[in-house]
C-alpha cells in the first residue's frame, strides 16, 4: 500500500495480461465457431446447434470485456474496495435486470431493439453482457479517479 508506483505497475500488468487472454479466448472461440469444430464438438442436434449459433457471437465478443472485469475485480479487491464493489454490483445487477425486462416485456425492446426477433435465451445473454458492461464501467470509474485506490492513469510507469 505504501508504494503507489509499484501498485500501479502491477495493476497495469494485470490488465495487459487480461486483455491478451481475453483476445486470445475470443480468437480461439471464433476459429472454433467458423470452422464448425466448436458446435460439432458439443452436439449433433440441429435445434441445439441453431440456439448455439445465436449465442456464440455474443459469447465471443464478450470475452475481452469479461477479462477486464475479472482483472479489475482482483485489483479492487487487492485495494480492499469491498464496499464499493458491493454497491457497484448491486447497480450492475439492477441494470442487467432492467435490460432483460425491456427486451423481454416491452414493444420497444422486442420491435425496435431486437427487430421483432425476441428470444428469451438471447435476452438472458444480453442481460449478462449488460451486467458485465456495468461492472466494467463502475470498476473503471474507481480505478482512474484521482482519490481512487490506485489512480491507474495518474502517473506513467516506465
Amino acid at each position: 500500500r505504501g508504494d503507489a508506483d509499484a501498485v500501479r505497475g502491477v495493476s497495469q500488468t494485470v490488465f495487459y495480461w487480461g486483455l491478451i487472454l481475453g483476445l486470445t479466448l475470443s480468437t480461439c472461440l471464433w476459429v472454433g465457431t467458423a470452422s464448425g469444430f466448436l458446435v460439432d464438438f458439443f452436439t449433433s442436434d440441429e435445434g441445439t446447434r441453431i440456439e448455439l449459433g445465436k449465442l456464440l457471437t455474443i459469447v465471443i465478443l464478450a470475452q475481452p470485456l469479461n477479462s477486464f472485469v475479472f482483472a479489475a475485480d482482483g485489483v479492487l479487491q487487492g485495494a480492499e474496495e469491498f464496499g464499493y464493489q458491493a454497491r457497484a454490483m448491486a447497480f450492475s445487477v439492477g441494470s442487467a435486470f432492467a435490460m432483460f425486462a425491456v427486451l423481454e416485456h416491452t414493444a420497444f425492446g422486442q420491435e425496435i431493439i431486437l427487430g421483432g426477433d425476441g428470444d428469451t435465451l438471447v435476452n438472458v445473454w444480453y442481460g449478462l453482457i449488460t451486467l458485465q458492461a456495468m461492472r466494467g464501467i463502475t470498476s473503471l470509474v474507481k480505478l482512474v479517479e484521482a482519490p481512487g485506490p490506485i489512480n491507474l492513469l495518474g502517473k506513467e510507469v516506465v
